[in-house]
C-alpha cells in the first residue's frame, strides 16, 4: 500500500483496536507498524493480534512491521492500609523493605537494589513525578525522605530514580519469557524498556538470536549519557519522552530529542519519536494545535517514525488519530522548508563504498529526471543507507527476504517489494524496472537508479549503480549480457 509520505506511523494496539476490522482500518488510515505492548494482555491475546496483522498483510498485499515492546523492570511501592494517603510538602516519609501495609509515614518499596544504590540528596519520583521525595538518610533496607512535592500516593504506584544508575538488568524474568514468546511468534522488532547501558542491549540480542531487530527505548538519564554506545549496539532507537520527561527537567527533553534523532540518522538506524503525540485524541476527535505542532516538529527533525500509544490502543478515536498523524506528515513533507531542513542536515562524509554508492544514487536522482531509487538488499543495510540520504525521489527496497521487508517498514521512505533470489545484475535491473512500473512509481518511458551488490546475496556488498530505463526491452537491447 503506497503512502503519500516518507515518515512512518507506528500504532499501538489495545482494547480499542483488537479486531480485524479496526486493525485493518488503522492500516488503511496510515499505520505502517503495529506495536504490541507486553505490559498489557496475555500471550493468547498477543498471539491473536499477531495473527490478525499477518492476515491483513496477506489480504492487502502490504508489508507490515510488528514491534513487541517489553515491559522492563517496573519499580513500584507496595500497598497502603487505606489504599491511599495524602503526603504534604515538608512531611517525613520512609520507604523500606517491610511488607506491612503502608500509612502516612511509610510504605514498602520491595526493591533492595534501589536502597543499595541510593545516597543522601538523591530524588525519588512517585506516580510519574507527581510526588517528589528527597533522600535524607538511607541504608540497605530503608530511605528516610522529605516530601518536596506532595500529593496522593496510592497502591503500587511507579517509582523513578533519576539521579542513580540502578544495578538492574533491563530484562526481568517476565521480559525474558515474553521475548522468547514473541520471537517464536515472529515479530520483527523488540523494544527494550528502561535501557541504561549497552550491555542491556547485548543481553537482549543474545536471547533474540537474530529472530528480531533490537530497538532501545531512551527514557532514562543514564541512557542519554551512554547513548553512543547504546546506539552502536542497537538496530533502532525510540525516544520515549514519557519517562524521560519525568526523570529529567521537561525543558531538557526537546533538545535531547533533536540530538538523538540526528545521531540516529548519522548512524543510518531508524528512530521513533513517541509518547503523548496526540494525547488529547484519547477522548477528543480533534487534537490540540500544540499536539499537531509536536508531530510536525518530529517530522521536520527527520525522524523515521512517529508513534501513537494510548490514542490508538485505548482511545475513543483510534482511526481519527492515525488519520490526523498521516495528514500532518503529508502536509509537512510538502513544505519546501521541510526539504531545506532535511537537506541541510544531510551527512556528507562517507566511509565505505556503499556510502559512496547511495550518495551518488541520491545525487543522480535529484539532478536528472529519475523517478525512483531501487536498491537490492539482503540485510536491509543498503536501504537504511539510502534512507539516511533522504532523497527527493521514492526508495524501492527490493529483497527476497520477507523478514527484511517487514523490518524496513519502520525506516523512512522505504517502499518494500519482495523479489525472487537473483544472481545476475541484469536480471536485477529488469526486476527493478518491473517493480517501479507495477507499484506506480514510474512509467515505461521513465528512468530509475538501481543499486546492488555483486556478487549477489552477500550482505553489505553494495558496489554497483546503474541508471536504467523502465522499459525492459530497452534493458535487453542495450545490454547483450
Amino acid at each position: 500500500m503506497r503512502r503519500l509520505r516518507n515518515v512512518k506511523i507506528v500504532a499501538t494496539l489495545g482494547p480499542a483496536s483488537d479486531t480485524y476490522d479496526m486493525i485493518h482500518a488503522l492500516h488503511v488510515a496510515g499505520a505502517d507498524v503495529f506495536r504490541l505492548n507486553m505490559s498489557h494482555g496475555s500471550h493468547d491475546e498477543i498471539r491473536e493480534k499477531h495473527r490478525i496483522i499477518r492476515q491483513i498483510e496477506q489480504d492487502t498485499g502490504s508489508t507490515i512491521g510488528i514491534l513487541a515492546d517489553l515491559q522492563g523492570p517496573k519499580l513500584r511501592v507496595g500497598v497502603f492500609a487505606q489504599e491511599s494517603e495524602q503526603l504534604d510538602e515538608g512531611d517525613a516519609f520512609r520507604l523500606d523493605l517491610d511488607n506491612a501495609e503502608g500509612d502516612r509515614t511509610r510504605v514498602c518499596l520491595p526493591h533492595p537494589e534501589i536502597f543499595a544504590a541510593l545516597e543522601p540528596g538523591a530524588s525519588l519520583l512517585v506516580n510519574d513525578g507527581k510526588i517528589r521525595l528527597r533522600v535524607e538518610r538511607c541504608g540497605d533496607d530503608y530511605a528516610d525522605c522529605t516530601v518536596v512535592a506532595g500529593g496522593v500516593i496510592s497502591n503500587r504506584k511507579g517509582v523513578n530514580v533519576p539521579d542513580v544508575m540502578l544495578p538492574l538488568a533491563a530484562l526481568s524474568d517476565k521480559d525474558r519469557a515474553d521475548l522468547e514468546f514473541v520471537c517464536a511468534l515472529g515479530v520483527d522488532w523488540l523494544a527494550l524498556s528502561f535501557v541504561q547501558r549497552a550491555e542491556d542491549v547485548v543481553e537482549a540480542r543474545d536471547l533474540a538470536k537474530g529472530r528480531a531487530a533490537i530497538l532501545s527505548k531512551i527514557e532514562k538519564p543514564s541512557a542519554v549519557t551512554h547513548f553512543e554506545a547504546i546506539l552502536a549496539a542497537s538496530d533502532g532507537i525510540m525516544v520515549a519522552r514519557g519517562d524521560l520527561g519525568v526523570e529529567l527537567p521537561v525543558q531538557n527533553v526537546p533538545p535531547i530529542q533533536k540530538r538523538l534523532v540526528r545521531k540516529c540518522r548519522t548512524a543510518a538506524k531508524p528512530v521513533i519519536v513517541a509518547t503523548q503525540m496526540l494525547e488529547s485524541m484519547i477522548e477528543s476527535p480533534m487534537p490540540t494545535r500544540a499536539e499537531v505542532s509536536d508531530v510536525a516538529t518530529a517530522i521536520y527533525e527527520g525522524a523515521d517514525a512517529v508513534m501513537l500509544s494510548a490514542e490508538s490502543a485505548a482511545g475513543s478515536y483510534p482511526v481519527e488519530a492515525v488519520t490526523t498523524m498521516n495528514n500532518v506528515a503529508i502536509e509537512v513533507e510538502q513544505d519546501p522548508t521541510y526539504t531545506q531542513i532535511i537537506e541541510a542536515s544531510r551527512i556528507t562524509e562517507g566511509k565505505s563504498i556503499a556510502d559512496g554508492i547511495v550518495s551518488a544514487a541520491r545525487e543522480i536522482a535529484e539532478t536528472t529526471d529519475i523517478k525512483a531509487i531501487c536498491c537490492f538488499t539482503q540485510s536491509g543495510t543498503t536501504a537504511l543507507l539510502t534512507a539516511r540520504e533522504r532523497p527527493r525521489v521514492p526508495i524501492i527496497a527490493m529483497t527476497p527476504l520477507v523478514g527484511t521487508a517487514r523490518r524496513l517498514a519502520l525506516s523512512w521512505g522505504t517502499n518494500c517489494v519482495l523479489t525472487e533470489t537473483l544472481d545476475r545484475f541484469k536480471m536485477a535491473v529488469v526486476a527493478a524496472a518491473r517493480a517501479a512500473r507495477s507499484e506506480g512509481f514510474a512509467g515505461p518511458q521513465d528512468q530509475i537508479v538501481v543499486t546492488a551488490g555483486v556478487p549477489f546475496n552477500v550482505p553489505g556488498s553494495t558496489n554497483i549503480l546503474r541508471v536504467a530505463p523502465c522499459d525492459e526491452r530497452l534493458i535487453f537491447s542495450t545490454d547483450p549480457e
